[in-house]
């Protein structure tokens, strides 16, 4: 089974490197040592790699995992130059054991106390969004496309309930203290919660205002994953963008277990983002 130094790496190579990886992630996350030097002596007895390669692997998985927002060895820092069948070995690895990701992602990031959302509201950076023309401009960023494809980013968090009530309630206070800060406290006294309070179905989740008291109606999509990542948009999210085009807009939270960090983008969405028909309605008609 071994493989000499410079040949690709088998997918048994890659799936005995990814299951040491996952022992080790396990004692950290569960607070015992464990002992890494050990762990590459038994790979490399096992797989025929030398100890260089294998930590150099371990460092793939981790940028794996940092992409995917979940916890990673602080010992391996993401190396993010690896073979795309590293990705396949990872998912391989997760779809054993379906409940591993959400479960330790929790642990990594739970639901954020009301002290942290203030203060990490207080500094959001809100910068430019990813352009939709340009080419991905480095061979990291095209590495983690090809995660977010594997792994359905979007349909994950979305169904992430937690994490999506903790971005809209950054944005929320987010919103309070930027108007607070630009002098008008009598309109951040009137930011309202719409989607807490009043349910999902006004097509935004904050409604806010600008400093001249101009309407603010704000779609909050929160993932993980890194500024190109993914994101669910339903019809009459889009419907409400173009009915309300000059009072609308996506508030775009991404990175947020570790770091948030947010873009803002304005309707026509078309001109920002390609949208793709992933469910369909079937009628008897």
């Amino acid at each position: 089974m071994a493989s000499g130094a410079g040949t690709p790496w088998t997918d048994e190579e890659n799936d005995a490197t990814v299951a040491a990886y996952f022992a080790m992630l396990a004692e950290d996350l569960a607070g015992r040592k464990y002992n890494k030097a050990e762990y590459n002596r038994r790979l490399q007895g096992r797989i025929g790699r030398g100890r260089g390669a294998i930590e150099y692997k371990h460092g793939n998985i981790s940028a794996v995992l940092e992409t995917l927002g979940a916890p990673w060895l602080a010992g391996y820092k993401p190396a993010p130059n690896f073979q795309l069948s590293l990705i396949d070995a990872v998912k391989r690895w997760l779809d054993r054991d379906t409940d591993w990701l959400n479960s330790h992602s929790r642990l990594f990031a739970p639901a954020p106390r009301p002290s942290d959302i203030a203060a990490d509201s207080a500094g959001l950076f809100v910068g430019p969004p990813p352009t939709k023309s340009n080419a991905l401009p480095t061979k990291r960023d095209e590495m983690r496309g090809k995660i977010a494809r594997a792994f359905d980013f979007a349909g994950r968090d979305q169904r992430n309930r937690v994490l999506g009530e903790a971005g809209e309630a950054l944005v929320f206070e987010f919103e309070r203290a930027t108007l607070k800060a630009e002098h008008r406290p009598d309109l951040a006294k009137r930011v309202k919660w719409v989607s807490r309070d009043e349910g999902d179905g006004a097509g935004y989740d904050i409604a806010s205002f600008r400093r001249d008291g101009h309407p603010r109606l704000i779609e909050v999509k929160t993932t993980n994953g890194w500024e190109r990542t993914p994101f669910h948009i339903t019809r009459n999210e889009l419907a409400k963008s173009e009915e309300r085009a000059g009072e609308w807009c996506l508030f775009r939270l991404w990175n947020f277990a570790r770091e948030p960090r947010a873009f803002e983008l304005y309707p026509p969405l078309e001109a920002h983002v390609s949208l793709f028909a992933t469910s369909y309605e079937a009628r008897f008609d």
